[in-house]
């Protein structure tokens, strides 16, 4: 390709990036994805509060989007939705569940790419206790699918937290992290559970978040639902390189986050998220270079 033409082809990239009357552009393609769900709160009782510095930090240095719901109560249904872009009927905090449909794990599967969850407290790799300790299985939606006859998730993807890697590009292209309920807001009373939930992210994740700048890698911050007051109204945060900063009102719920997942790795949509917008207005426009 000659020089004139090269140059007509990226600045035709650059405007599918930044012509807001342009069709929709690329979804980014992170080299990991780190999803974190914390629980029970709404958008008015996590952002701009005092009890959630670190969180906050995070939401200003990415993407807060500001019409994001969760799609359901009580806790298990919304983790499964995330996870499955379906209730499979579970409308409770059931426990154990046995579930079937294809799922984030089973579809990055089928496109070559890797899922692992890890939650703080589980007492051992693939272990099915419905509660041990501050861990609750209710919120880990991919154990219900460890002896699935179909799409099934293996024991290995369900892992403690201890085993979250040190060595950040050895991470699963996705990973969902579940604190345990002491960490994860579920716990206690406000303000003190959000300053635990919040300092807890800031130890465990810091680290994460800088390295992230330079690796080409994404955190996803969201809630289960919200306190049951505010319509379901939930805070997701988006943090990385490929992320503009500021506040975003396009209107998602947890089948437009997934969606957004899938798509990034030319997955298969799964359950309700085929009806699903993928997240389109927070993207950086890629650096281009002749």
């Amino acid at each position: 390709m000659n020089r004139p033409v090269l140059t007509l082809a990226l600045a035709a990239l650059f405007l599918a990036w930044t012509d807001p009357g342009s069709t929709q552009p690329p979804l980014p393609k992170p080299d990991h994805v780190v999803i974190v769900i914390e629980e029970n709160h709404a958008f008015g009782q996590v952002i701009d509060s005092p009890a959630a510095p670190y969180l906050n930090a995070l939401a200003r240095k990415g993407a807060l989007l500001t019409h994001s719901y969760a799609v359901t109560h009580p806790s298990q249904p919304n983790y499964i939705a995330l996870f499955a872009g379906t209730l499979e009927g579970v409308n409770g905090n059931t426990c154990p569940t046995s579930l079937t449909a294809p799922n984030l794990s089973s579809t990055l599967a089928q496109a070559g790419h890797t899922f692992i969850g890890y939650a703080e407290d589980l007492p051992a790799v693939g272990a099915v206790d419905c509660i041990a300790g501050a861990y609750a299985r209710k919120h880990n939606p991919w154990v219900n699918w460890q002896s699935s006859a179909f799409n099934t998730v293996p024991a290995q993807q369900n892992r403690p937290l201890t085993d979250f890697p040190t060595d950040f590009n050895t991470l699963p292209t996705v990973s969902i992290i579940v604190p345990n309920q002491q960490n994860d807001m579920h716990d206690g009373q406000d303000p003190d559970r959000i300053q635990r939930a919040d300092k807890w992210l800031q130890a465990r994740l810091e680290r994460y978040v800088d390295w992230a700048q330079t690796h080409n890698s994404l955190l996803i911050i969201t809630w289960d639902e919200d306190n049951g007051k505010s319509e379901n109204h939930i805070p997701t945060i988006l943090v990385g390189p490929m992320v503009r900063a500021g506040r975003y009102g396009e209107s998602t719920n947890h089948y437009g986050v997934l969606r957004t997942i899938t798509d990034m790795y030319g997955a298969q949509p799964v359950g309700l998220s085929r009806q699903a917008a993928p997240l389109t207005t927070m993207w950086a426009a890629p650096k281009l270079t002749p």
